[in-house]
């Protein structure tokens, strides 16, 4: 059985007109700011390296780059977790297979263990391909989500892109991996009320499923709350 969305699954959501503006105004004041960044703040942080806790890998979004999770990073570090960026990412335009197999080099690289990985929208599909597929020494722990297109989006369809293809509801690959239903006990799929860019929603069965108290796709990777809810995931096992 596929997790393709319906009318009737959980998290998919409709809203009206005044809301669906005032979320995309709200996402886009966050993505703006991340591209407004100084440049003394667009290397990785040195202090990122450091850490006796699990690390913690960043999977940005489509067309994000790792300081769209910065906010969520500079926090963890400062708990103790070591920070690890993929290098060659950049905008993370590849495919999600190639770029599962890029990230795991790293862990590989780096014989790193007890991993939690961290995926915003499209890092979450990554991330999840990882556990699947890639991660054949078990080095990831878990993973925690944010607004990750686990059941894909209507706007792949009608957005001619081919970065965004790969998030079609029919896409095949997307189908057969909703069918992996072995490591979604290991993840926690957080996602906000309603998000514009994931009209379908994130509901990941058996995973844990917790829902941000503003509406938003990238707004909640800024949002104080929302940030206190993702490190709390991080830290809750």
């Amino acid at each position: 059985m596929t997790n393709a969305p319906s009318r009737d699954r959980p998290g998919r959501r409709r809203v009206g007109l005044a809301r669906f503006v005032r979320c995309l105004v709200l996402d886009y004041v966050f993505v703006w700011r991340v591209h407004l960044d100084p440049p003394s703040r667009r290397s990785v942080p040195r202090v990122y390296r450091e850490g006796a806790r699990a690390p913690v890998l960043l999977l940005p979004g489509v067309y994000e780059t790792w300081r769209f999770l910065r906010p969520l990073a500079d926090r963890l570090s400062a708990l103790g977790h070591p920070v690890v960026v993929v290098p060659g990412l950049r905008h993370n335009r590849r495919p999600i297979k190639a770029t599962a197999e890029l990230a795991q080099a790293v862990l590989d690289a780096h014989d790193l263990r007890d991993v939690i990985v961290l995926g915003h929208s499209k890092g979450g599909l990554i991330g999840k391909t990882m556990m699947v597929s890639t991660d054949v020494e078990g080095r990831i722990a878990r993973m925690v989500t944010v607004n990750s297109p686990f059941s894909g989006t209507r706007w792949s369809r009608v957005l001619p892109n081919p970065a965004l293809r790969a998030f079609s509801p029919r896409d095949a690959d997307l189908l057969l991996l909703a069918e992996q239903l072995e490591a979604n006990s290991r993840v926690t799929s957080m996602a906000s009320r309603f998000d514009a860019h994931v009209t379908e929603g994130s509901v990941l069965p058996g995973a844990v499923n917790r829902t941000f108290p503003v509406d938003g796709h990238f707004r909640p990777l800024g949002h104080p709350r929302c940030m206190a809810m993702i490190i709390a995931e991080v830290e809750r096992g």
